[in-house]
């Protein structure tokens, strides 16, 4: 296939970078992937109640070049057998190996060296180079690249990782997508709950709540009442453990607007309405709860905790989340990546200068989970009581 021009090739000088947002959804062995003009979609999903998909942003590439194939005639034509658009043009979709691109990708030292995301400091944020040395991760990965390649439809993926000259070239076999990955649905026109903050706070209390092995996530969120935003574990063989985003109480008093402290004057009750009413947990940027009459004023729902904790890599290398849930249950945790495109690390080939330099690059990891229904969340907790 030398000499044919390729549907897709893309040419990434930080193989690790791929590797990081891959590993977060490398919770099944293979994945659906989208390759499109800005950029290559890579979706996965488990039993239809958890789905992950990375978006590999052509940003992250040195370069991006896509020739969209013509459309085959069973997709340009239309019911009654005419030429929709002769001209038309799809994006490639096919079904890999996730584990083996994963392995692939590995081949040059790229793997993590521990699965406790403890050292998401060295592949997605790496601030502190002082103390990398010739032995480190980022170190091993100077002078290398990592080229794509898909040449046309049914056609293997091609990998190719090079260094000073020496090339290793990896072919995944593509399959057919057979129809039965449905997206999980998230209303987007009836949102309830929006909560920004930094990742690590989810991830440690993901992991502190893990410690008692529960079957059960509750999640708890108000605007008006404590707990405002709590996580609970319930169902497993030890007791049930909750963590609280509370306000601070210095928070509260630096942060009462002058019509709340006239409010105090005149009537003591209508100032703690007033201020409260603009409350919101001290580690959250953005605090957003608007449940429908039918849930009151507290909004509820569980999930089964082994399938959040699938989520537990991307906690750990994300800068921030975006813990959203709509009216159905349908939960999104929106993980925002940040990726230094200076340094050795990244494409810039030299240190950030502490007055400019080029932004990093962002990218984003989607996971999405459908909410349990109230009799297999009985079930799960084994006869416990509700959460409050």
């Amino acid at each position: 296939m030398a000499d044919v021009e390729p549907i897709f090739s893309a040419v990434s000088s930080n193989a690790h970078h791929l590797y990081t947002l891959l590993q977060c959804i490398g919770f099944v062995p293979k994945a659906t992937v989208h390759i499109t003009p800005d950029g290559i979609r890579i979706s996965v999903e488990e039993s239809r109640v958890i789905q992950g998909l990375a978006f590999l942003d052509k940003a992250l590439f040195t370069s991006y070049t896509f020739n969209p194939p013509a459309a085959s005639n069973n997709i340009s034509r239309d019911s009654e057998g005419d030429d929709t658009s002769p001209d038309a043009t799809y994006n490639p979709c096919f079904v890999i190996s996730l584990s083996a691109l994963l392995e692939t990708l590995k081949i040059f030292g790229t793997n993590d060296p521990s699965n406790t995301g403890a050292n998401k400091a060295i592949s997605a944020q790496p601030s502190n180079l002082s103390s990398s040395n010739a032995f480190t991760t980022p170190a091993l990965l100077f002078d290398r690249s990592c080229t794509l390649q898909y040449f046309q439809n049914g056609s293997p993926l091609s990998i190719t990782l090079s260094e000073t000259g020496v090339k290793t070239t990896c072919e995944l076999t593509t399959y057919e997508p057979d129809g039965g990955e449905v997206d999980i649905p998230l209303q987007r026109d009836a949102i309830i709950m929006k909560v920004i903050m930094r990742s690590a706070w989810l991830h440690n209390a993901v992991a502190e709540l893990g410690a008692t092995n529960p079957n059960v996530l509750k999640i708890s969120a108000s605007a008006i009442q404590e707990p405002f935003f709590s996580l609970s574990g319930s169902g497993g063989p030890f007791s049930e453990s909750s963590i609280e985003f509370s306000i601070e109480e210095q928070n509260q008093d630096n942060g009462a607007s002058s019509q709340s402290r006239k409010l105090l004057t005149d009537d003591g009750t209508s100032r703690s309405r007033a201020k409260r009413a603009k409350l919101a947990p001290t580690v959250t940027e953005t605090f957003l709860v608007s449940p429908p009459s039918s849930m009151g004023s507290r909004i509820k729902q569980d999930y089964r905790f082994s399938l959040i904790q699938k989520a537990s890599r991307a906690m750990a290398v994300a800068n921030k989340v975006s813990i959203r849930g709509d009216r159905q249950g349908v939960l999104s945790l929106q993980f925002m990546i940040e990726f230094d495109t200076n340094g050795p690390s990244g494409t810039g080939g030299g240190a950030r200068p502490s007055g400019g330099g080029l932004e990093p690059t962002v990218t984003f990891v989607d996971f999405r989970f459908v909410p349990l229904l109230d009799d297999e969340s009985a079930a799960d907790e084994g006869g416990a009581g509700g959460f409050d």
